[in-house]
């Protein structure tokens, strides 16, 4: 076994709580078309998300958005912006696919201080506290919720990056919080 030299540091560690600025996630609200996309796209066709008359006898009271629908405003791109998976491809033919949703820009969290650079989804999840209705305005707020370390069978230092993209509307209230952990070796 290879010496176990800890890719834990006390830089990595002050990350860990480290948030970005709050950025507007949706250019324009959440707005019908959008939604009737984004309904159509994930196969759901519950009418509390395009069903005017049926909405509003529902708890919500009016037209809603699916639960993972915040993710989907996070992906979106102001017309003539860069796509940072084009431009990553475009870089480094053999790039990975692993883009930072914002591209390093407004909204993004810095860089961890560490060498590791190959990265494994580690996985996902969703906490729906509200959902987001029509004329919403959205905005999302990146952090550092954890970094922990493994160590490989061979000795090698693994992070375990957890960040958190929590969701807000024009009001502050609360409407998601989307975790995800990658592995970084």
């Amino acid at each position: 076994m290879a010496n176990e030299t800890s890719a834990l540091t006390d830089e990595v560690k002050a990350m860990i709580g480290v948030s970005a600025e709050k950025v507007e996630a949706s250019l324009w609200g959440v707005d019908r078309e959008d939604l009737r996309r984004f309904t159509q796209a994930i196969m759901d066709p519950d009418p509390r998300y395009w069903d005017d008359a049926f909405a509003k006898t529902t708890k919500f009271g009016g037209i809603v958005t699916p639960p993972i629908y915040c993710a989907f405003l996070s992906w979106k791109l102001a017309p003539g912006s860069d796509d940072p998976i084009t431009r990553a491809f475009r870089d480094d033919p053999n790039a990975d696919g692993g883009v930072t949703v914002r591209g390093g820009g407004r909204g993004a969290l810095p860089p961890l201080p560490t060498p590791l650079k190959r990265i494994l989804n580690a996985g996902n999840e969703i906490e729906v506290f509200k959902y987001p209705a029509l004329g919403d305005q959205i905005f999302s707020q990146a952090r550092y919720a954890n970094i922990t370390e493994r160590f490989a069978k061979d000795g090698t230092a693994m992070l375990i990056v957890t960040t958190e993209l929590i969701y807000t509307d024009q009001n502050g209230a609360l409407l998601c919080i989307l975790r995800a952990s990658l592995i970084r070796r």
